[in-house]
């Protein structure tokens, strides 16, 4: 139980007691859409076990999780590549499963959830910027990988073979953008039918490969290319699902409990991060390529290679959505304003449709790595602060039952950028340099270090909990 709070400085909502009245009265009505995006999700809205199951296997069992593990098989051998996937599966589920729990108990997305566990209001806004900046790259990398693969596969047809990968891409993005509008069910519900024909496709063609390629050769065969180092391919796993780890809450908070985010993240670990991974790397081994589509190719004809490449779509929608969540939360904390989802996911899903276009898949393996490094840090601080320091846990836990936000927030916690700031150049540093696992490198000094300085500023001040400027604006 808190004694009390130490108050660095007290800010005071600007105007008069009557303003005052009307925002502590109007923030919290909930947003008129069905997803919530700035408000919590309430008890009535919770989502069956199995639908948001399927949107996290579809979120990992995709192409580009294919691509990665094909990259590891290429520069590994077998157990290397075993030994580097299970090193950041790890990463990827405490991650995951901690920031996820906290969601669905306080039903907040990730960006919403960041201003009362560490980083405050205007934290919230930086933080939100990156996420929507983050995704929406993942959503071109995914574009690009789709408009590659579907050029590629119908280049011997007369008229489909006149569309090369830019056209394809607009398409598909086109697409995935009118998916999102109609929200987290759509998504489940598209989910559900692609991922048993995706993972239906893999299991076919890792069948055939076995067929000619005794598993026994291929568990010792040599890297069929340039060797890659186990921090490197460590930092590659960890990177290329980083982003969606720490967006876990966006759907997490659907779920009822802890214990249904914990199967949910251990089975899509699994089944996505370990069982697609590892097929990759038998199949790089037995192919001697890193192209996923002509792996494919020669071993489940064009069907598979549709599938496969299809399958794209249902991570892809998960990535703008997150996107829109991110974008909603740093133009609220920024401006004060509640703007319609559906115009942000549109005005996003235009711009990642661009990025595709203009080939950021070229960009890949080093946007991998560099969110397997900047992004860590903000979940180092939000599991520190939500499960360790519980500053804000109070406040959450008191409103909760009736669905509502707390009255107040943070404005500004400086610690947290701080530590921000520096668990990314760590994590630069020791990528640099090879030291460790760079993404881990990053979460981890990032929370010790947080809660090092929150501990001792707490001291020093006398006080048993450390609190900043708030305001009552807290939409």
């Amino acid at each position: 139980m808190r004694k009390k709070s130490g108050v660095i400085s007290q800010t005071q909502v600007a105007g008069n007691e009557d303003s005052a009245s009307k925002i502590s009265q109007t923030q919290n009505e909930p947003i008129r859409d069905s997803d919530y995006t700035l408000s919590r999700v309430p008890a009535e809205a919770k989502q069956p076990f199995w639908r948001i199951l399927v949107i996290r296997i579809g979120s990992i069992c995709c192409v580009s999780q294919l691509v990665l593990g094909a990259s590891l098989g290429y520069g590994m051998s077998f157990w290397g590549a075993f030994w580097a996937t299970m090193l950041g599966s790890v990463l990827l589920q405490v991650i995951s499963w901690a920031l996820g729990t906290a969601a669905a108990r306080e039903g907040l997305s990730t960006s919403l959830l960041s201003r009362w566990t560490g980083f405050g209001k205007m934290g919230s806004a930086i933080f939100g910027g990156v996420m929507a900046i983050s995704m929406v790259g993942w959503f071109g990398v995914q574009n690009s990988v789709f408009g590659e693969g579907m050029a590629n596969i119908l280049s011997f047809t007369d008229f489909l073979g006149k569309f090369e990968t830019p056209a394809w891409s607009i398409v598909t993005g086109i697409a995935i953008t009118v998916l999102v509008v109609f929200g987290v069910k759509a998504i489940a519900n598209f989910a559900t039918v692609f991922v048993p024909l995706f993972i239906v496709v893999v299991l076919y063609a890792s069948f055939v490969m076995f067929q000619s390629n005794p598993l026994s050769s291929l568990f010792n065969t040599p890297a069929p290319g340039p060797a890659l180092s186990l921090g490197a391919a460590t930092t590659i796993v960890a990177g290329g699902f980083i982003a969606g780890a720490i967006c876990t809450p966006d759907y997490g908070r659907f779920l009822r409990n802890g214990t249904e985010v914990f199967w949910m993240t251990l089975i899509g670990t699994f089944v996505g991060e370990l069982g697609m991974n590892l097929l990759a790397v038998l199949l790089a081994h037995a192919t001697g390529t890193n192209n996923v589509v002509d792996m494919m190719m020669a071993t489940s004809g064009v069907i598979g290679v549709l599938i496969v490449v299809a399958s794209t779509v249902k991570l892809n929608d998960i990535n703008l959505y997150s996107s829109s969540l991110g974008l909603s939360t740093m133009i609220n904390a920024l401006f004060n304003r509640k703007l319609n989802r559906d115009a942000l996911v549109w005005g996003l899903g235009i711009v990642g449709t661009f990025l595709s276009v203009i080939g950021i898949i070229n960009y890949f393996t080093g946007f991998l790595t560099l969110l397997g490094v900047a992004i860590p840090p903000v979940a180092g601080v939000m599991v520190v602060d939500y499960y360790i320091l519980r500053r804000g846990r109070k406040d959450l836990e008191a409103t909760r039952e009736a669905g509502t936000l707390p009255e107040s927030v943070e404005k500004w916690n400086p610690v947290a950028l701080a530590v921000w700031i520096i668990g990314f150049a760590v994590g630069e540093v020791t990528s640099i340099y090879s030291i460790g696992i760079p993404g881990l490198n990053s979460l981890i000094v990032s929370g010790i270090l947080y809660w090092v300085i929150m501990v001792v500023y707490a001291k020093v001040k006398g006080v048993e909990t450390v609190e900043f400027a708030r305001t009552k604006q807290v939409l």
